[in-house]
């Protein structure tokens, strides 16, 4: 028979060992603590705190322009018909001039949109040295009283796939920005002047090009901006960095599949928000991870995270398992699991 004071000791070291103490709860609604953070991130209403609130500015002021851009980006139309007719009819000046007339207009665009990644690079590369500050002692702490900062991470997130999804889906971009170099370069050989040249010059117009060659721009941006902050701060461990993005993949999927988290959303397209999220940190991360994120030693649930997108609408969520099909960077790694590799096979 023991005493109830061994009892006592036992059950103190117990909860000692397993990091509860104070914290009952978060025991009693995750089965591993360790691995997945247990709370509610306010998508919806986080406001910044006085500690916040510098760098929550700064990236507000680039964030306010975002539905703007994708607004414009859905409404990009294009000038196809008018640069056919131009090319179909070489020596008919009129329509050479109304093709150029056209396209002009959707370059100051083009230009625009590649501007605005420039702003969102450097409002990210903020927002990372925030939250992976020595200020907390672990990514977790961070997410949950960092919830403006976490929120803003988040809303570059879902604008990035919103804006890569609608550029995917719309061939006339790369043409018309084709058209114009093209064009601008026989205006120069016949020294005829362009309206455009002292804003779009070779300089500009090469790098412009090679973002919108890429299949998904804003995510590359975003990747190669996290690789460069890893870069830049050497006496920051990269640790930092990666555990930010399992830490809030996990914070994703676990609002979304418990109910009592998701059932305090208010608006109805606050889960789709959070789905878009969990992907873009997933496809952060793989770039960023030395092994990536589908390595058994990855800190990311991959097998639950896709479990939650197939447990979504199968038409809500298609765009996004392309998402991790085809811009991730490890999938196709001999060392991926078997299983999540038939998760992510087309139907």
């Amino acid at each position: 028979m023991r005493s109830s004071s061994s009892s006592c000791i036992e059950l103190l070291f117990f909860l000692n060992r397993f990091h509860i103490m104070g914290n009952l709860l978060k025991v009693l609604t995750c089965t591993d603590l360790e691995q997945e953070p247990n709370f509610f991130l306010d998508f919806e209403n986080a406001q910044p705190t006085d500690a916040e609130r510098e760098v929550w500015g700064q990236v507000d002021a680039v964030l306010k322009d975002s539905e703007g851009i994708l607004d414009e980006l859905q409404a990009y139309k294009g000038a196809g018909q008018e640069i056919r007719e131009a090319i179909q009819n070489p020596s008919d000046e009129a329509l050479q001039g109304l093709a150029w007339a056209a396209v002009v207009p959707l370059v100051w665009k083009l230009k625009k949109f590649y501007e605005f990644s420039q702003r969102l690079e450097a409002a990210l590369h903020s927002l990372l040295g925030a939250l992976t500050s020595e200020t907390y002692s672990d990514p977790t702490q961070h997410l949950e009283r960092e919830q403006a900062l976490a929120k803003q991470f988040a809303e570059i997130l879902d604008f990035t796939l919103r804006f890569d999804e609608l550029k995917m889906t719309n061939p006339a971009i790369q043409n018309d920005f084709s058209y114009y170099r093209r064009t601008l370069s026989r205006m120069r050989i016949n020294n005829v002047p362009a309206e455009l040249e002292n804003e779009v010059n070779n300089e500009l117009a090469n790098r412009i090009s090679l973002f919108y060659a890429d299949a998904t721009p804003m995510l590359k941006t975003l990747s190669d901006a996290t690789t460069k902050f890893v870069s830049e701060n050497k006496n920051l461990p990269i640790e930092n960095t990666t555990d930010c993005l399992s830490t809030m993949a996990s914070v994703c999927k676990v609002m979304l599949e418990t109910p009592e988290y998701r059932g305090r959303f208010i608006n109805e397209s606050t889960v789709s928000f959070c789905l878009r999220v969990m992907v873009g940190v997933i496809i952060l991360y793989d770039y960023v991870h030395p092994v990536g994120a589908f390595a058994k030693s990855s800190k990311i649930d991959m097998k639950g995270c896709i479990k939650v997108l197939k447990d979504q609408p199968p038409n809500s969520v298609e765009g996004l398992l392309n998402a991790l099909r085809y811009t991730t960077k490890h999938l196709n790694d001999e060392s991926t699991n078997k299983t999540i590799k038939s998760m992510l096979q087309m139907n």
